[in-house]
């Protein structure tokens, strides 16, 4: 049996084959490089009832791209098959994308067009092995990691069936380097969150804002899977406690938009409470990680235990050890504090460190 990725809940619908892929090729664990690199750049959407609206759902040739650049996976040969035609899987799995609508293992089947992806293989004999790490709850039922065996006629019967077809990629693996940095990349413009906010159709925006919601916090999930790995220990608190901000946005999201779905009134608060969320990501992620691994240095206590109050809790913070902070932020961020903010409220505690340091970086 394969072994799943075991972060497959923090994987996207296209995401969790490549991850499987990649784990398969270059071990246990390499899946969670995708979650390298936090980024949020919205991209528009350009058909349907709310083209103009940015979404983060990434296409297929950003997901490609990053298989290659994280994941030592490059796509060497990238094509669409005839209607019914079974594709060659003597040089190894195969990677598929199609309609999950036409799926029958999947919960969207009959319910939902949405893309997909799954890995086709060579059983033996007449028989395919279909693998799918997809992980997710949906409102029509539970989609788990599965294998499937598939007679190659049934598998072409199912193949001929789909609309729309399929688009297979084979991919050439390369060694991998060395484990990529984590970063944070700033949040979204303002009009990424005004554009559902502000749309006329509430049942549309509302659905499509549950789908960002997710997208937004599975990737966090992901993030802090990498950072944990990275550290080799346990999160820190305030990443812990974001996470689970962010899976409170999802249910508020969902909520929202089953009560507009049904005739109700929609819940008041949901896009005021994305907007903190999205802001304090730079407290968990961004500068907070960096200041909150600076202040665990000086002070030579684990970073877990400090959450973003008052550092002059511990014993071990004082004024010498507050310059020594000041003084690494500066140097390894290459920024010059403003005097003005040079004052004791804005060092004992690592939010005021974060603030501190975020406005320094934005006038640079």
């Amino acid at each position: 049996m394969t072994a799943f990725p075991a972060h497959a809940q923090d994987l996207d619908c296209l995401q969790a084959n490549l991850a499987l892929l990649a784990d398969r090729h270059h071990g246990t664990g390499t899946h969670t490089r995708l979650g390298a690199v936090l980024r949020c750049a919205p991209r528009p959407l350009t058909d349907g009832p709310l083209a103009g609206l940015l979404t983060v759902e990434p296409t297929l040739d950003e997901q490609l791209a990053d298989a290659a650049a994280l994941l030592g996976l490059d796509a060497a040969d990238r094509r669409r098959p005839g209607p019914g035609e079974v594709p060659d899987t003597a040089g190894g799995p195969l990677y598929v994308v199609a309609d999950a609508y036409h799926l029958p293992w999947v919960p969207y089947h009959g319910t939902k067009h949405v893309e997909h992806s799954f890995l086709v293989d060579d059983d033996g004999g007449d028989t395919l092995l279909i693998s799918d790490a997809y992980h997710n709850d949906t409102q029509w039922g539970r989609a788990r990691p599965v294998q499937l065996p598939y007679i190659r006629e049934d598998f072409a019967a199912l193949l001929k069936a789909l609309p729309d077809g399929t688009e297979t990629v084979r991919f050439t693996p390369r060694p991998l380097g060395a484990p990529p940095e984590p970063a944070h990349v700033s949040g979204p413009p303002p009009e990424y969150l005004r554009g559902y906010a502000e749309h006329p159709d509430r049942r549309a925006a509302l659905e499509a804002f549950t789908l960002e919601t997710w997208l937004l916090a599975r990737a966090r999930r992901l993030h802090a899977a990498h950072l944990e790995e990275r550290r080799g220990a346990g999160l820190p608190e305030p990443v812990r406690e974001h996470l689970q901000r962010w899976d409170g946005l999802v249910e508020h999201a969902y909520l929202a938009f089953r009560r507009v779905d049904r005739g109700r009134a929609e819940p008041p608060g949901l896009f005021e409470r994305a907007a903190e969320a999205l802001a304090r990501d730079a407290v968990a992620f961004g500068a907070g990680a960096a200041v909150r691994g600076v202040v665990a240095s000086v002070l030579q206590i684990d970073e877990t235990a400090l959450g973003d109050g008052n550092l002059t809790v511990h014993p071990e913070f004082n004024s010498i050890r507050m310059v020594e902070v000041v003084e690494i932020l500066e140097e390894r961020f290459a920024v010059e504090f403003d005097p003005a903010d040079l004052v004791p409220e804005n060092l004992q505690s690592v939010a005021g460190l974060c603030a501190l340091l975020n406005r320094a970086l934005d006038h640079e």
